[in-house]
């Protein structure tokens, strides 16, 4: 009996803990004001002036091809997305979502369709 009961909880310690860290992974998600894994005050600053100067090649640097957004955002769809990041800091979320969606990202299967930005399970 106490096997069991102590196999159950590494069980649920185990699955709690991988929960855990799976929220961490995707709570960026087109969100501007949460931090990213890779983000520092110096990376921010770089990826800030790369947004406002319109620096697609500074912006995709910086990414260093991580992400599913360096393959959907291009040079030529660029000022786009840095629109949507934009109206994103100023709290138009819907507005952000749109765009996202017109660019096809926010969403697992990367189809522009659906609720956009949030968790799609």
């Amino acid at each position: 009996m106490k096997k069991t009961v102590l196999s159950l909880g590494a069980l649920m310690l185990i699955l709690g803990t991988a929960g855990l860290l799976t929220d961490t992974a995707f709570a960026y998600r087109g969100d501007p004001t949460v931090e990213g894994p890779d983000c520092s005050p110096e990376r921010h600053q770089e990826m800030t002036e790369a947004f406002e100067s319109g620096d697609y090649d500074a912006w995709k640097n910086l990414l260093e091809g991580k992400g599913r957004v360096v393959q959907v955002v291009n040079e030529d769809n660029f000022a786009r997305f840095a629109e949507a990041h934009q109206l994103a800091l100023q709290g138009d979320t819907d507005g952000a979502r749109e765009i996202r969606q017109e660019l096809g990202l926010g969403l697992r299967n990367g189809s522009g369709e659906g609720k956009g930005m949030g968790r799609n399970r």
